[in-house]
């Protein structure tokens, strides 16, 4: 079995007409957290549209666990950026996280067996986020912070070997997305799930981290954070000076300029 669970190599990336990034490799090995940044429009989320199978390369090969990336993969679990919830919606949470495992399917199965295991899974999937208390709530009452950790949940149902977390930090005040990231990272060292979360503010994870995935300018660097988030490479990435300290505990700190055009770390 391939220690990689994402291998790219001299990977083009093309969307609409445009060139995305190019030339790209890097690999992501099973059981570790990665966060991807980037400036907006830098082509984070085309990473993980690759990886779901929804577009393909115009040159070079991705292998997701040893194989092409495909379409409704089992072994990853996804949160998008952004979900529609109404305000006025009575659905229950519980019900939601029950697609993550039974395929988006809202008539319940008739098998006893099948019945039983959705169940097991969906108890299973809320008490890893700790929001069992939330199940039977209706999504529509819910706060950003209660309602990423169902959409976590829902990702998790199907017990995947990669989660693919786009923005769930957008929108959390700090406490909250300090909470999320504990969850996230304790998940990643219980399950050994592979992690790809893409963020604006990196601060919040730093600690958590195996690598950094930086998408920008058209190309695709990697490495551990350490190396890669630098006060020089980071003021190229963004087109604006930024400040990489360290902290009385020598846990980096990460000061962007506010006078940036491209959304500059906080």
């Amino acid at each position: 079995m391939s220690r990689d669970a994402v291998l790219t190599e001299h990977l083009d990336v093309a969307y609409r007409g445009h060139k995305v990034w190019s030339d790209a490799t890097f690999e992501i090995e099973r059981g570790e957290f990665a966060a991807v940044i980037g400036p907006n429009g830098a082509g984070k989320t085309t990473l993980f549209r690759l990886l779901l199978g929804l577009m393909r390369p115009t040159h070079g090969e991705v292998r997701v666990f040893g194989e092409p990336p495909q379409r409704g993969n089992p072994k990853i679990g996804y949160v998008p950026q952004t979900h529609l919830v109404d305000r006025e919606t009575n659905v229950e949470a519980a019900q939601l996280v029950r697609l993550g495992y039974s395929g988006n399917r809202w008539v319940p199965s008739l098998t006893p067996s099948r019945l039983r295991a959705e169940r097991r899974a969906t108890e299973e999937a809320l008490e890893s986020v700790g929001a069992v208390d939330l199940g039977p709530k209706p999504l529509g009452g819910m706060s950003g912070g209660e309602l990423q950790r169902i959409f976590l949940a829902e990702a998790l149902a199907g017990r995947p070997e990669m989660l693919l977390l786009d923005e769930p930090l957008a929108n959390l005040d700090l406490r909250r997305a300090k909470e999320l990231v504990e969850l996230v990272h304790g998940l990643v060292e219980m399950r050994k799930v592979t992690t790809l979360l893409v963020a604006h503010d990196i601060n919040p994870l730093i600690r958590c981290l195996d690598k950094v995935i930086y998408i920008a300018n058209g190309r695709v660097a990697t490495g551990p954070p350490k190396e890669v988030l630098t006060t020089e490479n980071l003021s190229a990435l963004y087109g604006v000076h930024v400040e990489v300290l360290h902290d009385s505990r020598n846990n980096l700190v990460i000061v962007g300029g506010e006078d940036s055009h491209e959304d500059p770390i906080p």
